[in-house]
């Protein structure tokens, strides 16, 4: 009985823990990710993006989300909890935004693009800007 007590009290301990798992990425996703921040620093984050064009976001897996500016600056949304199979050569996220800007909390939504279906959705996370030193 003192042993079930004790893996209580220890499992309570450590669902109050303040380090969060880190999901893994590939080693490709992660060479393209670091290739894409390169040269950038970032900046505080930001709750809102304002307009941006569909082809200048960049999967990188699925709990990161790249928008690209130019060649300076890159704005990063880690989504909270993940989005399920964007990372999926077949899958595509689709954003509905109120208004001109996409913001933290908004949901988005995986889609197949072969048939056109929603095979899941997310909402997002703060935009962290990267800009390059200089720009």
């Amino acid at each position: 009985m003192r042993g079930i007590a004790l893996l209580l009290a220890g499992l309570g301990l450590a669902s109050c823990s303040t380090t969060a798992l880190q999901p893994t990425r590939s080693a490709q996703a992660e060479q393209d990710f670091q290739r894409l921040l390169a040269g950038k620093v970032a900046g505080p984050p930001v709750a809102c993006l304002s307009t941006f064009r569909a082809n200048d976001m960049v999967v990188i897996d699925e709990n990161t989300v790249a928008f690209k500016r130019g060649h300076s600056e890159v704005y990063v949304n880690h989504i909270p909890g993940g989005c399920s199979n964007l990372g999926m050569s077949h899958y595509a996220l689709v954003t509905r935004q109120q208004g001109t800007s996409l913001c933290r909390g908004d949901i988005a939504q995986v889609m197949d693009i072969s048939n056109g279906m929603t095979v899941g959705s997310c909402s997002m996370g703060d935009f962290i800007p990267y800009k390059r030193i200089g720009a």
